[in-house]
């Protein structure tokens, strides 16, 4: 769910699944859609990536099945498979989403926006290992892509409970995104994931672009 991206620059909620480790504040998953975050406790990985994933919008069957039947007959068709992606992801399916995204990373893999939105889905449908692999195909096209260091840090730390690289994707995020607008919430889960696990503030390296 999903920069300049396949849609519109936005935010999509990943709420409970940044309390792992007991930080107190929901923070977000970038995806193509905007929406705030939210708070909830997490239990297991799984139901970290599902209990914080978006809620399920309304989706017109009939779309659904008319970008489906496009895709059957011409499924090089990257429009109609980002916007099935888009579709199925808003509607809470998100399992459903992953292939429809993957068919468009496949059709255009230099797409930062498609890759980040597949990795997003995979996350919310309790992929964290995939979702992790998928950001760093994001990274290879664009190494600074803020969205993507963003979620990278958030499946880092609840799908895998590894608050150092966790804190590595946010600090790089900020060195290399100076006027990111949401720098604040980024700088305060920083602070808490520190505290929480005792690590000491590494100074970020800039990068260049």
């Amino acid at each position: 769910m999903p920069n300049q991206e396949t849609s519109s620059t936005t935010w999509a909620v990943i709420s409970g699944a940044c309390l792992v480790l007991g930080l107190a504040v929901g923070y977000v998953v970038f995806g193509h859609r905007a929406a705030p975050p939210v708070v909830a406790p997490v239990a297991q990985i799984t139901d970290a990536a599902t209990a914080g994933a978006p809620a399920a919008g309304f989706v017109d069957e009939r779309q659904v099945q008319a970008l489906r039947d496009i895709l059957a007959k011409d499924p090089r068709n990257l429009q109609a498979s980002v916007q099935l992606g888009n579709l199925l992801y808003d509607a809470g399916r998100y399992a459903e989403a992953v292939p429809a995204y993957q068919q468009a990373f496949a059709l255009d893999p230099a797409n930062v926006s498609v890759s980040t939105d597949l990795g997003t889905a995979l996350w919310y449908s309790g992929r964290p290992d995939e979702a992790l692999a998928q950001y760093e195909k994001s990274l290879a096209i664009d190494p600074n892509h803020a969205q993507t260091l963003f979620n990278q840090g958030i499946v880092r730390l609840d799908g895998k409970q590894d608050a150092p690289r966790a804190l590595q994707s946010w600090e790089k995020l900020l060195a290399a995104n100076p006027n990111y607008p949401d720098r604040a919430k980024v700088e305060q889960l920083l602070e808490q994931t520190r505290q929480k696990v005792g690590s000491t503030p590494v100074a970020p390296v800039r990068s260049t672009k």
